[in-house]
């Protein structure tokens, strides 16, 4: 039996549509957090470990020092921790959440997923919750789900997460992989718009999987293998060509958005991306160098610290994109209404 009260949200007592039925709801990201571990290995550090120098591997990831998060260190809680940042921020109490998404590759045991143990720690009692596998483009497939929850009258408030500790995944003696990658939590929350700015606009997603050998984990040994170059190729031309079509899905023009947030996989990447879109860099958001590639989080840490620099405003135009194992990508254009209290 249905609940009435999420009945009369949008039915009059006639039983007729009520007026707001009639126009979907304008999804919005109401606030970001982040969260990451204090410990940290640098560049030097794992250079000599794995044999190499500290330049050889900056000039191929563009990356100084990643966060680690240590072995007694739960995903799980640090994802509520973002989480409850976020609601707080965005003045949404728990109780009132629809649905928490958790976007993650590591959760913390094969099952239970992560989600339902977010959503009780952060007393988000009365929500559902679902883990999304997109690797790192997980975050924004959570995006574009969620806001389509919202805009079909199906949730009014959703806590979105991409949280990943992917230095658990990686083999440390693999020079080729293991400086790319460092731990983080990001997480927003998405709702209908609560002004005349901020909205969620046009999300485009693809997939081949005849890419899914160039980034694998097998169960074997669970440790993350990479074809660089064919990952580095197809990053750049599935990023590059998904910019554009969200753009035209938006109506919009590469000179329209004010600011880039592209999943940060690695320097060259982001470089290769602002040459080939002939992208200003100081509209491009570049936050790899102390963070590493944290796979599903890359895109709302990548908002959070934009924020926390006063380059993500109110009414800004952003465009969002990212890549990853499947091969997944995508990209979207949202309308920043900002964080509550940040």
């Amino acid at each position: 039996m249905l609940d009435p009260s999420r009945v009369d949200r949008h039915t009059h007592a006639t039983g007729e549509p009520a007026p707001s039925a009639l126009a979907p709801a304008r999804p919005a990201i109401l606030s970001v957090a982040a969260e990451v571990p204090s410990s940290r290995v640098t560049t030097a550090q794992l250079a000599e470990r794995l044999g190499v120098s500290e330049d050889w591997i900056v000039s191929r990831t563009g990356i100084r020092a990643r966060p680690v998060a240590a072995d007694d260190e739960r995903l799980s809680e640090f994802a509520a921790r973002a989480g409850s940042a976020a609601l707080h921020r965005a003045g949404v109490d728990p109780a009132d959440v629809d649905l928490v998404l958790v976007a993650t590759l590591t959760q913390d045991e094969l099952m239970p997923n992560a989600a339902p143990i977010v959503a009780h720690a952060v007393g988000a009692d009365r929500a559902g919750a679902i883990d999304l596998g997109a690797a790192c483009t997980g975050f924004l497939s959570g995006l574009s789900l969620g806001a389509a929850q919202i805009e079909t009258g199906r949730a009014d408030r959703i806590l979105l997460i991409g949280a990943d500790f992917t230095t658990r995944i990686v083999d440390w003696e693999d020079k080729r992989t293991a400086p790319l990658f460092g731990d983080g939590v990001g997480a927003v929350v998405l709702g209908p718009a609560t002004g005349e700015l901020g909205s969620i606009g046009p999300i485009v997603l693809g997939a081949d999987g005849s890419g899914a050998a160039a980034i694998h984990i097998a169960h074997t040994d669970r440790k993350l293998r990479m074809d660089g170059p064919e990952v580095y190729r197809n990053a750049v031309a599935r990023m590059g060509e998904a910019t554009l079509a969200a753009l035209a899905g938006a109506g919009l023009t590469l000179e329209d958005i004010d600011l880039f947030v592209y999943h940060q996989a690695n320097g060259r990447i982001l470089r290769a991306l602002a040459e080939k879109l002939q992208l200003p860099s100081d509209r491009v958001v570049d936050v790899i160098e102390n963070l590493g590639n944290s796979s599903a989080a890359t895109l709302p840490l990548g908002l959070a610290a934009a924020e926390d620099e006063g380059r993500l405003k109110a009414g800004a135009r952003v465009l969002l994109s990212a890549f990853g194992a499947g091969f997944t990508w995508g990209a979207g254009v949202i309308e920043w209404g900002g964080s509550g209290d940040a």
